[in-house]
């Protein structure tokens, strides 16, 4: 606990969430680090979230990083890749220049507007070209330095493809593990990623991972059609209980 700096009820409740979002990022490839934000924002503020954030996301990253190399398109995953290596830093210059509880706000905000837009059907006919192509890598990019959500933006964009549910995951999975690379380079250019970060990431990265295998065995065929509504939905009143608590607050 010392190590950790945190009280024991809120290791606990750390560890609850981890485990939950392993199992979403298992199920969908995506929204680990985004329900981890909308749930633990309220306990730790998202500085230091998106450190611990990397850690349990490339977990997560390694035990699915073989299907999502098998079928995912490598050409469009290696564009949002590296537009997304630039967009970070300014991220991160955003989230460590203002206030605790604006960062907060605004991680919540991101979560919410993105999980909404997907949940809606929104489709961006923009979004197929080339400059569509960049555009979404670079906005990942800024909301993974800000939010750690990067992973929703590009689902966003997937979705605008009308890619098949596998397919749509297997590129998450892809990007997010080749990305992984770069943000840990920012991490450390903005000494985010301490000591504290890297005992905290190890540690709720176990959870994290057990969850990773539970979701994994739900990903079938029978519930192929039904699990991005779910992971939606679960986001959208997550953000949206932390955006009431952080008012009322």
């Amino acid at each position: 606990m010392a190590w950790l700096a945190l009280t024991p009820a809120e290791i606990m409740i750390l560890t609850a969430i981890c485990f939950a979002a392993g199992v979403v990022r298992g199920f969908s490839g995506f929204a680990l680090s985004a329900l981890v934000m909308a749930s633990a924002a309220l306990i730790l503020p998202p500085i230091q979230l998106i450190p611990i954030c990397w850690w349990l996301e490339l977990s997560a990253s390694v035990l699915m990083a073989r299907g999502g190399w098998q079928e995912a398109d490598r050409r469009i995953v290696w564009g949002l890749v590296i537009t997304s290596a630039l967009g970070t830093p300014i991220g991160l210059w955003l989230t460590t220049s203002i206030d605790v509880e604006s960062s907060k706000l605004i991680a919540l905000c991101v979560i919410i507007t993105l999980a909404a837009l997907q949940l809606a059907k929104i489709r961006i006919p923009a979004l197929a070209s080339r400059s569509g192509l960049y555009g979404a890598g670079l906005l990942a990019g800024i909301v993974t330095g800000l939010a750690s959500v990067g992973g929703m933006v590009i689902a966003l964009y997937v979705l605008s493809s009308d890619t098949p549910a596998r397919k749509m995951r297997a590129a998450l999975v892809l990007f997010l593990f080749l990305s992984s690379v770069t943000s840990l380079i920012w991490l450390f250019w903005f000494e985010m990623m301490n000591q504290q970060a890297i005992t905290r990431g190890v540690v709720f990265a176990v959870p994290a991972i057990a969850g990773v295998y539970a979701g994994m065995k739900l990903f079938t065929p029978r519930f192929e059609p039904y699990y991005r509504p779910f992971c939606l939905t679960l986001l959208c009143g997550l953000s949206a209980f932390g955006l009431l608590r952080l008012t009322l607050s």
